[in-house]
This record gives C-alpha cells, structure tokens and sequence, in this order.
C-alpha cells in the first residue's frame, strides 16, 4: 500500500488496516504522537477503529526529548 506519510512517499504491507497498526509497523506504539490523517487531527483512542487506504495522506509528530 503506498501511503504519503510527512510528506514522502511510503510503500507499507497491505496488511496494514489501522493508524494503530501503521504506529507498530514504524516502532511508535509505545511514543506520545500526534497523527493527522487526510487533514484530520485523530484523537489517540480512535487510532484503532481508524482505518488507513492507499493513497491517504499522514502527518506523524513525536516527541524527542533531549538537551
């Protein structure tokens, strides 16, 4: 499935059906995220039911402490 994710290009498995699985698949499960889908902010409690297709558009933002 190829996916526009911060604005690149992206080829996932098309096994993937939900924000929460597209999380796992780029390791950020366990991170604080914002996740902007086709312009539409998600709450995190809907990243399950939320399904993504070829073709959406995603904004991932996380997090990265540091000093």
């Amino acid at each position: 499935m190829k996916l526009h994710i911060n604005g690149e290009n992206v080829e996932v498995p098309s096994s993937i059906s939900s924000v929460t699985e597209l999380l796992a698949h780029f390791e950020l499960q366990d991170k604080v995220v914002i996740v902007e889908l086709n312009h539409d902010i998600l709450q995190k409690e809907n990243h399950a039911q939320t399904n993504v297709s070829d073709g959406d558009r995603i904004e991932i933002v996380h997090f990265v402490g540091g000093g």
